[in-house]
């Protein structure tokens, strides 16, 4: 059977008050100037990260960006109910950066070669594991993306994941890893699809490991619940990423997960870039995972 959110992910649900509430307040701050008290606790925070100025941190990387005259965003996403269908993707599946949605790609790569190891994570790694992806926490990130070997890791157990279009930042950068849309609903296939299903990629994690990586998606800090889950009626689990670019201040917004909407449960992958401001580019991403899942669900 699919995977169905838990009830703590169906309380923090687009639908309920409390989040729409978050997100007022999370708009406002961006737009009354309180983007580093906001970033501190964000997927690019400043012990790792672009936070107040280009140049700081390391792990999101700072490397520069070609300006960008407008800003484009890319969706895919598959019903997880009929998984022989093909993903439906809206815009251009070209790359972008993934800022801290390749969280979920590191944890993989982890658990994965853990089980090659006949081995469970250590208490260690599932303390990073936990605040990488609850709390987006960088320094976190850091020690896992060294901890797996780097690009050359994360690449190595993305062609076993069936991922293709994914190339891993240099050394510390793995904010700067390159992906397409297409490839981030084969890394949530992989995560989410039953190994029973025609998903290749299914069987490869455990599921023990499909289970952890899930868990933890469900259990997003309240100020980072904004996204795909916009794309729920009910229970959701993900993981966000955002990086203000060094030589155009222009912002990279990026939202992957699994949301339930009336009956069936969708993969969706929302990636953007060339964003004026945080908010401007939370706000198109979540239009965009709206937009994407209401096709998906008339295309039954």
């Amino acid at each position: 059977m699919p995977y169905r959110p838990n009830s703590r992910a169906t309380t923090q649900s687009a639908s309920t008050p409390g989040r729409h509430g978050r997100r007022a307040g999370l708009c406002a701050a961006l737009l009354t100037g309180s983007v580093v008290t906001l970033l501190a606790v964000g997927s690019i925070a400043p012990a790792a990260a672009a936070v107040t100025g280009p140049s700081e941190g390391s792990g999101a990387g700072t490397a520069q960006a070609t300006a960008t005259s407008e800003a484009r965003v890319t969706t895919a996403v598959l019903d997880l109910d009929h998984p022989t269908r093909n993903p439906q993707v809206r815009g251009k599946d070209v790359p972008y950066d993934t800022a801290s949605i390749i969280k979920v790609d590191i944890l993989a790569t982890l658990l994965l070669q853990a089980q090659d190891a006949g081995r469970g994570l250590t208490q260690q790694e599932r303390t990073q594991a936990e605040a990488m992806i609850e709390h987006s926490d960088n320094d976190a990130a850091t020690a896992l993306w060294r901890e797996i070997g780097l690009a050359p890791g994360l690449e190595a157990v993305n062609k076993r994941l069936g991922l293709s279009s994914t190339v891993g930042g240099a050394g510390g950068m793995w904010g700067l890893t390159r992906t397409t849309v297409t490839d981030q609903i084969r890394l949530l296939r992989a995560v989410f699809a039953d190994g029973t299903t025609s998903s290749a990629s299914g069987s490869v994690l455990t599921t023990t490991s499909r289970n952890y990586i899930r868990t933890l998606m469900t259990r997003i800090a309240a100020d980072q619940s904004w996204g795909v889950s916009a794309a729920s009626d009910s229970g959701w689990a993900l993981k966000n990423g955002w990086l203000q670019r060094s030589t155009t201040n222009l912002w990279d917004i990026n939202s992957v997960g699994e949301v339930t909407s009336g009956t069936h449960h969708y993969l969706v992958a929302v990636l953007s870039d060339g964003n004026a401001t945080m908010a401007g580019g939370i706000a198109a991403v979540e239009s965009a995972a709206r937009t994407a899942v209401s096709s998906a669900r008339t295309a039954g």
